[in-house]
């Protein structure tokens, strides 16, 4: 039986999600905002890259390159920090949730080809630390 967590072609991956009050719109809007980047990715002083296969690295050191984006949808880039010796595959991605109290948006964290079940336990603690940070931060 394979263990929770590990796919045969992406290696160990996480997904952290979280359903927010908030019209999608303005979640997408937080999460691209300089402030939103750097919560969750690192300080990057020129925004999110905006062409496919345009490099970052952030103040913090970590780098990689966009994959894919599409607006008020997802964001798709390799993510690579110091001391790794291979890059992730991460993406943020936004649907709209199902609420009756008003609009609702999901937010989603995904990464994939992580070293191992270890690896996996600790960005499920980063990302779900980076959602609670952004919605203190972004006010969600």
């Amino acid at each position: 039986m394979t263990p929770t967590g590990l796919t045969k072609d992406a290696g160990w991956q996480i997904g952290v999600s979280r359903t927010v009050p908030v019209p999608l719109d303005d979640v997408w809007a937080g999460l691209t905002s300089d402030d939103g980047v750097g919560e969750w990715l690192g300080d990057l002083g020129a925004g999110l890259p905006a062409a496919k296969g345009e490099a970052y690295r952030t103040a913090g050191g970590a780098q990689g390159e966009l994959r894919s984006l599409r607006p008020g949808d997802r964001v798709r880039l390799t993510y690579q920090p110091p001391g790794r010796s291979s890059p992730t595959i991460l993406q943020v991605a936004v649907t709209p949730g199902r609420s009756a109290g008003g609009p609702s948006t999901v937010v989603r964290f995904h990464q994939d080809h992580l070293a191992d079940a270890a690896e996996r336990e600790a960005m499920r603690d980063h990302w779900a630390g980076v959602l609670d940070r952004l919605a203190a931060r972004l006010g969600w």
